[in-house]
């Protein structure tokens, strides 16, 4: 097994995102190396046994662990102020495994119902096939968590900010009821990045990212992680992905590790560029409602105030005509593109009703906060000069 760097604990995160966690071969690499192997030899036999006993360090096989994938974990968990951390090969794999690892047949999960399409389906459609109940609450209602608990409740799950309308939940009060229930608190922070809130601070048990946004940031790869406590990624999480195989492939890991290295500069720009294109959009008389974390008027800005450090890089705005005045818009765009993605460095804009909140009844949108008239805007990397006058050319076809 390569040595491993460890730089001085008191290192600021931006430098720890450039060396934590690095493992040099005997060539002693500049760049982290990619180790494209399924499998690795040993020396002999007991040391094959040792491995599979984890009482000989080591790695065994792709599906178990991978030197370019153990760089990315030990780096993304150094960054967080985690114990732990295993990465998967998308960010859904990432949500499944934390919500499935932990629980059993006659267990109870507790969400709040503003979140991605995807992971409404496994909290309502997938995990009720395998025998775990659930209910959906209104994520700011700190006494409908309390109420929604059962005897049985294993697992609360929340995004924050949500996809796509931006509300923001209050974690470490929702972390105090789980913890009262005797539950785990798993926390989706994508919208926020790890650079902007902090959930394990807060009291989460688990954070969750599709490592696809933000921290590749730049359209290449798929993949997710898993953060938490050495105890519970090491237990049910960690089982739990050696046996059912959603791994990250070597060369997305290697992607994401170089990607790590310019995270606090990409991000920090884009939400900059972000709220000087919210505070345009918000003095503007097309947009009939404006979201997003960095202005005072956001709904839960008290909350945004105690526990983000800064306001994402994402904004929902809705305009008058529903769908007609939504699509008029996007396809008026000429440098932001139309695309289901986000956290890219390119901007991106997006209609949730029709792509990744489609599979819901209106009535069941109406109530999330997803409007026929609401747009999901990612903002990246461009001047944002040339941002506001494609939106200002776009709102005067609506």
């Amino acid at each position: 097994m390569p040595a491993s760097d460890t730089p001085a604990p008191n290192l600021r995160p931006e430098t720890r995102l450039v060396h934590d966690g690095t493992l040099r071969s005997q060539f002693g690499e500049t760049s982290e190396a990619l180790f494209l192997t399924q499998g690795h030899v040993y020396d002999n036999a007991a040391q094959a046994e040792g491995r599979f006993l984890n009482t000989d360090p080591g790695f065994q096989y792709g599906r178990l662990g991978n030197p370019t994938t153990a760089m990315l974990e030990s780096r993304m968990a150094s960054f967080e102020g985690a114990e732990a951390c295993r990465a998967t090969a998308t960010g859904m794999a990432a949500v499944t495994a934390a919500m499935m690892a932990p629980v059993s047949a006659g267990d109870h999960v507790v969400a709040a119902s503003a979140l991605f399409g995807s992971c409404r389906y496994i909290i309502e459609t997938h995990l009720p096939r395998y025998g775990v109940g659930s209910t959906l609450v209104d994520g700011t209602d700190i006494e409908a968590w309390r109420r929604a608990v059962r005897p049985n409740t294993k697992l609360f799950f929340l995004e924050s900010p949500a996809n796509p309308t931006l509300e923001v939940l209050d974690i470490a009060a929702i972390a105090a009821v789980a913890k009262e229930a005797g539950a785990k608190l798993v926390v989706d922070n994508v919208f926020a990045t790890p650079l902007f809130q902090r959930p394990l601070e807060l009291g989460a048990d688990i954070v969750v990212y599709s490592a696809t946004k933000h921290i590749d940031g730049q359209g290449r790869c798929l993949g997710g992680l898993i953060l938490g406590s050495k105890e519970l990624i090491e237990a049910d999480i960690q089982n739990y992905l050696r046996q059912t195989g959603p791994v990250l492939s070597p060369f997305n890991a290697w992607v994401m590790l170089k990607a790590l290295e310019t995270l606090p500069l990409r991000v920090g720009k884009q939400a900059e560029n972000a709220t000087k294109v919210a505070d345009w959009l918000a003095a503007q008389t097309k947009p009939t409602k404006v979201i997003f974390p960095g202005h005072k008027n956001h709904p839960q800005a008290e909350i945004i105030a105690r526990q983000m450090s800064g306001p994402s890089t994402m904004i929902a705005f809705e305009v008058p005509g529903g769908k007609e005045g939504a699509y008029r818009l996007l396809d008026a765009c000429k440098l932001i593109r139309i695309s289901n993605n986000l956290g890219d460095a390119k901007s991106l804009i997006v209609h949730p009703a029709t792509t990744t909140h489609q599979r819901f009844t209106p009535e069941v949108r109406a109530a999330m906060g997803v409007s026929d008239g609401l747009i999901r805007l990612s903002i990246g990397l461009e001047h944002h000069d040339d941002l506001i006058a494609d939106l200002e050319q776009a709102l005067a076809k609506v």
